[in-house]
């Protein structure tokens, strides 16, 4: 098999080396090339010569400024996110992410330390065969689904419709900058 930059790609348990003999194969098959556009593009600009003793020229970036509309667009989502209802969304958001995660995450790490370092307790039984392992361990559960529960009735009531009115206002802003184009 064969790159796309022309290099030869032989090995490895494919159909290609079982075959043996490379010369017994169709003449054709050594012209289709390994359609792959990011094949070599992954290492480029990284101190790899490029087959004239020459640094590789550093691949550009994928989102390069063309034109001043594109420059101010992105003046206007600049803008939008320097507001104050974007920041109060946004503080929103982490009120409530942030206690929820730190309090998940100190729930589950308890429940790990204390299944290593007590057994003899996680094995205390509540109801017949029911332990208190089991119902810490549905608890888990319970609470990733009260935590799921609790962030999307929080962002319906608290986000939702700000977060709306600013990307309305955003695209509005963008397709007053772009000339009216949708």
């Amino acid at each position: 098999m064969q790159s796309s930059n022309g290099r030869s790609r032989e090995g490895g348990g494919g159909p290609e080396s079982s075959a043996g003999n490379h010369e017994d194969q169709d003449p054709a098959s050594h012209e289709v090339g390994y359609e792959d556009p990011w094949y070599d593009a992954l290492a480029s600009g990284w101190g790899e010569l490029d087959g004239t003793g020459v640094p590789a020229p550093v691949v550009p970036g994928a989102r390069e400024e063309r034109d001043g509309a594109a420059v101010r667009a992105r003046d206007v989502y600049l803008e939008v996110q320097r507001s104050a209802a974007f920041q109060e969304v946004r503080s929103r958001y982490r009120r409530f992410v942030v206690p929820g995660v730190a309090v998940f995450l100190a729930w589950y790490l308890g429940y790990v330390v204390t299944a290593t370092t007590a057994p003899a307790f996680m094995a205390t039984p509540v109801v017949g065969a029911v332990n208190v392992a089991m119902l810490a361990g549905l608890g888990q559960f319970l609470s990733t689904f009260l935590l799921t529960w609790a962030y999307a009735r929080h962002a319906r009531l608290h986000r939702d419709r700000a977060a709306l009115d600013l990307r309305w206002d955003t695209q509005e802003l963008t397709r007053g900058v772009r000339g009216g184009a949708s």
